[in-house]
């Protein structure tokens, strides 16, 4: 009670509808099946549309169409995307986050040809160190670190955004610096809308209905946002012997996402 006196009745609400419903955190598990391997060495960067399931790959900068039944390539873009990892469609062209150029590449569908860049929103030095970083099961052990400090650890390389969706002439992006999920106008390439992830580590995004779905790879897990609130209403944690989540996409009930070891995942919504 006193804190609520000692501000104003509108300061209150603002902060009090910026933080997330705790109390209404509905959790669930679900069963992940690996659907296919990703034909590139490090998948981060899923969308689904009627084609078939695009894939970007953060180790060769290709983009690749794939069957959603098979697996099989059906399309095999080159990009100028540095550590590609977001990828979305929006009905002409593909996007790509360029994570490591700090970018939003706009670009086309058929050949890869970059038609327009942007700079990424909230970039930055994130929050984790690679030491603090959750790793995949299915990655190979990490070689013995020695005991003797070999001078001060290197800079950190300032990155960019990650998930990216499209929805109604929008762009929508994650962006792991900055902790936040932004809905951009391409129209100028200018930030309308912002709000706070759940976690320090957001990634893919994709829609269920109105609501977006949000990867947390620190948390190996996935929340689902209202857009217009910035709140998450519901979590689905994974098993620590499930793949990593990095991009992820939502297609006919299913949510797909990729481990950046190389594979392609699955469960029902």
């Amino acid at each position: 009670m006193v804190l609520v006196t000692m501000m104003h009745r509108r300061e209150f609400l603002a902060i009090a509808a910026a933080l997330p419903a705790w109390g209404k955190i509905k959790e669930r598990s679900v069963k992940v099946e690996t659907a296919f391997k990703s034909p590139g060495p490090k998948p981060n960067g899923l969308q689904a549309t009627a084609d078939g399931l695009w894939i970007l790959d953060q180790g060769d900068n290709h983009a690749y169409l794939m069957s959603y039944e098979s697996g099989k390539v059906l399309r095999n873009l080159a990009t100028e995307s540095k550590a590609g990892s977001g990828i979305t469609f929006d009905g002409e062209a593909v996007w790509f986050a360029s994570t490591y150029s700090r970018e939003i590449i706009r670009a086309d569908a058929k050949t890869g040809k970059t038609i327009a860049k942007y700079a990424s929103p909230g970039a930055g030095v994130v929050a984790w160190t690679a030491a603090e970083s959750r790793r995949s099961p299915l990655a190979p052990p990490e070689p013995p670190r020695s005991s003797a400090p070999k001078g001060p650890p290197p800079q950190r390389q300032a990155t960019g955004a990650h998930g990216l969706e499209w929805r109604n002439g929008r762009l929508w992006i994650s962006n792991p610096p900055s902790q936040k999920i932004y809905r951009v106008n391409p129209s100028g390439f200018v930030v309308e809308k912002e709000f706070r992830t759940a976690g320090n580590r957001p990634h893919g995004i994709g829609w269920e209905g109105d609501s977006l779905w949000c990867t947390e790879s620190n948390d190996n897990a996935f929340y689902k946002f209202d857009v217009e609130t910035g709140q998450y209403s519901e979590k689905i944690q994974l098993k620590d012997s499930d793949p990593l989540p990095h991009g992820m996409s939502i297609w006919k009930g299913w949510m797909w996402y990729c481990d950046d070891v190389g594979v392609v995942c699955r469960f029902r919504l």
